[in-house]
């Protein structure tokens, strides 16, 4: 549990260096060219965001914290990945439906993240390289050593917890543990990245697609009539369901308790 509270923080401590490189970096380069105040902002939150990637994917790298190994970079089978997509479509429909009866937890993040998809910089790394980042850490490194200390209930939750939390946001604290949860199991079923990293580009895309298309819309929910989205919902936890009873049935035998040891 320490090293998974201490990755967070490593995570925190790099998105904390790349927020005082990027503004100085991103201030100085848009003053040069005589960038608008927005321009100005949103040059620097996306640098900032894209250091902070780079600082932790280095280092997860450089202490061997991400497997090598073929398994962790396995997309398992294309009937899954598809079974994968289709139960990250469900979950999201599902999450949103869940959210709209929470619209009293505050978005506090709601102007950066506004500010970081005015430019293609911020979006790039909304939806996909944080994605990539975060599945890295979050499953490649904070989920497997949990894993490889407890239960695989106990290690599913802690690590969708510390996922949850590390959002701040309160909203997207919720989402984010619920998806969690998800992605922790299909991590511990397959011993794979693909899979969530896929979910994880999924999920932040569609959120980003949705955000510049309907900017003063909080749910999709908004977006259908009563009766009409409530079949939508009660469609998506079927699907849900189904796809995750079949996705249940591949469990890839992965050693976790023989692969602890101390990363240096």
């Amino acid at each position: 549990m320490k090293t998974a509270i201490k990755l967070a923080l490593i995570y925190y401590a790099f998105q904390l260096a790349g927020t005082f490189l990027g503004s100085f970096i991103g201030t100085t380069y848009s003053l040069l060219l005589k960038g608008s105040p927005e321009d100005i902002k949103s040059t620097t939150l996306s640098l900032s965001l894209l250091l902070g990637i780079l600082f932790t994917t280095f280092y997860l790298f450089k202490c061997r914290y991400i497997s090598k190994e073929k398994v962790t970079w396995s997309p398992i089978s294309v009937i899954y990945l598809i079974l994968t997509a289709v139960i990250c479509l469900a979950s999201i429909t599902l999450l949103d439906f869940v959210l709209s009866y929470m619209q009293w937890l505050p978005n506090i993040l709601e102007e950066t993240f506004s500010t970081l998809q005015a430019g293609w910089l911020g979006i790039l790394c909304i939806a996909i390289l944080g994605p990539i980042l975060e599945e890295l850490l979050f499953r490649g490194a904070i989920t497997k050593v949990l894993l490889q200390k407890y239960n695989p209930t106990k290690a599913i939750i802690l690590s969708a917890l510390i996922f949850g939390i590390i959002h701040i946001n309160p909203i997207q604290v919720v989402s984010a543990f619920l998806m969690g949860l998800l992605l922790g199991w299909i991590y511990y079923k397959t011993a794979s990245l693909i899979p969530c990293i896929l979910i994880h580009i999924i999920n932040n895309s569609l959120s980003v697609y949705l955000s510049l298309k309907y900017p003063d819309v909080e749910t999709t929910k908004e977006l259908f009539a009563g009766s009409e989205y409530y079949f939508i919902v009660a469609g998506a936890l079927i699907i849900f369901a189904v796809a995750f009873l079949i996705m249940n049935k591949t469990t890839i035998k992965y050693p976790w308790k023989e692969n602890n040891q101390t990363i240096n």
